[in-house]
């Protein structure tokens, strides 16, 4: 009896399992259009938030208004259209397919260009986005976001006081990407250089490396 009554219980469990695992997979692949919609969503937000357009409530509209093209950067600089899907990793379209997005945007009849930043703070990832104006090397606007920092050191990167500082920069000396984070009150050339957040070293080392190592794959664009 009692092994009749364990065969029992084995089975049933096993039957339970079976259905629960395809229960969740039918809901995750039923739910993995409407989750990459709001992926994509959120990457134009964010896109649109460094050409200092936030708070918007129809992302694609407002993408759609701003973006004029969504552009991948060949080795001599020229740009070429991206006629594939829109990505919302460019960390990985560059490690991984060696694509360099360059978002062409137009605000207010003037030409701005915003390119992807990614990098990595002190318990995670960051990454955002460096709008420029129309000469390639003056900042226009910025937006960064973090996986993991900090409340009220390295997770200020992702408040407008600190991306507002970049605003006017250059990012060009001599030719190399100048523009980057010093450390808190140690600003040597306010043309290239931000105040790093007191307290968040670390990621403001993080910030400062993101941009130069980023900015400096686009450089035959910058330059050109």
């Amino acid at each position: 009896m009692n092994t009749n009554s364990n065969s029992y219980t084995i089975i049933y469990a096993s039957v339970m399992v079976i259905i629960v695992a395809f229960l969740l997979a039918f809901v995750s692949s039923s739910l993995k259009s409407t989750q990459d919609k709001n992926v994509q969503l959120d990457t134009k937000k964010q896109i649109l938030a460094a050409l200092n357009i936030k708070n918007v409530e129809d992302a694609d509209a407002e993408y759609k208004k701003y973006v004029k093209g969504d552009m991948l950067m060949n080795v001599d600089g020229t740009l070429t259209e991206n006629t594939g899907e829109f990505a919302t990793n460019y960390e990985k379209e560059a490690k991984e397919q060696q694509r360099l997005h360059v978002f062409v945007c137009e605000v207010d009849g003037q030409t701005k260009y915003v390119v992807p930043v990614y990098g990595a703070g002190l318990w995670g990832a960051i990454w955002g986005y460096v709008a420029l104006n129309e000469d390639k090397d003056t900042v226009y606007g910025t937006y960064f976001s973090h996986a993991s920092e900090t409340p009220g050191l390295g997770a200020e990167i992702a408040t407008e006081h600190f991306q507002n500082e970049f605003v006017g920069k250059k990012t060009l000396e001599d030719g190399s990407i100048a523009l980057g984070v010093v450390k808190n009150g140690k600003v040597e050339k306010p043309e290239y250089q931000v105040d790093g957040i007191s307290g968040g070293t670390i990621t403001s080392v993080g910030v400062d490396a993101m941009l130069k190592t980023c900015l400096n794959s686009y450089l035959s664009f910058l330059t050109k």
